[in-house]
């Protein structure tokens, strides 16, 4: 590969998690126009269809797995089913993750739901890396990048369940990209603010009206406009920056 196009992702594979729609569905699309073999990993198997159909209607590669994150044996069942089809992964794009209980305070927050949004949104981060690691430290290489959000540097009201399993994705991310620094591994988490798509059709009104207010920009993100970070911290061109947390947010967050 030419060293000028650190940003094609020809002859790699790479996972997207959350594929079926929203930011996930856009990372997915984008990576694989830039030669990505992209596999589409969602619960949502009707979605995964369509987003593998749609990126091989454009001439690309795509394939998909039917992936619950919340469940640790089905993690490691499909990140091993991967693997031994593939031989490699390169990078991960995990952007699968839901809002939980929003426009509550926190002491009416049942605990199950508060539990199912830590669940998804860190547990299967975890899960996932884990997996990863192991092959991506044998083979030298690997870019992970995990979706956050401002709600986990600053915090949203009424979003407790949702605040705190983005922040601690972000604590997750610092301290692994420590660990595999000589590796070759870079990981790295995107924090988006609020952006147009399903995941925020769940949204309470006001708790939306709340995370635009705080928008330097005035307006919602669009998926495209996070794929494209998503994109460059999965590929090879991201070789120096780990363990950071990339500002998608309209200028709501400059730290």
């Amino acid at each position: 590969m030419a060293a000028s196009n650190l940003t094609n992702f020809a002859g790699q594979v790479v996972l997207v998690t959350g594929a079926a729609s929203g930011i996930g569905k856009a990372a997915a699309e984008l990576i694989a126009q830039r030669g990505g073999k992209v596999i589409c990993l969602d619960l949502n198997e009707d979605g995964l269809k369509i987003t593998v159909a749609q990126i091989e209607q454009a001439g690309g590669s795509a394939g998909y797995k039917v992936l619950d994150v919340s469940s640790q044996s089905g993690v490691k069942k499909v990140v091993a089913e991967i693997l031994a089809e593939h031989g490699q992964v390169h990078a991960l794009a995990n952007s699968a993750g839901i809002s939980g209980p929003t426009g509550k305070p926190v002491e009416e927050v049942e605990w199950a739901a508060f539990q199912k949004t830590i669940e998804i949104n860190l547990y299967g981060t975890i899960w996932l890396t884990q997996e990863l690691m192991p092959s991506m430290k044998e083979h030298k290489y690997g870019r992970i990048v995990h979706l956050a959000s401002i709600a986990g540097k600053e915090g949203n009201p009424g979003m407790s369940a949702y605040n705190a399993s983005k922040a601690a994705v972000i604590g997750f991310v610092k301290g692994v990209a420590k660990e595999c620094a000589t590796f070759g591994i870079t990981i790295n988490a995107v924090a988006p603010a609020v952006i147009r798509t399903p995941i925020n059709e769940t949204v309470a009104p006001d708790v939306q009206a709340y995370m635009v207010s705080k928008i330097p920009v005035g307006r919602l993100g669009e998926p495209n406009e996070v794929a494209e970070i998503i994109a460059f911290a999965a590929s090879q061109a991201c070789s120096f920056t780990t363990g950071f947390t990339f500002d998608v947010s309209g200028g709501r967050a400059t730290y």
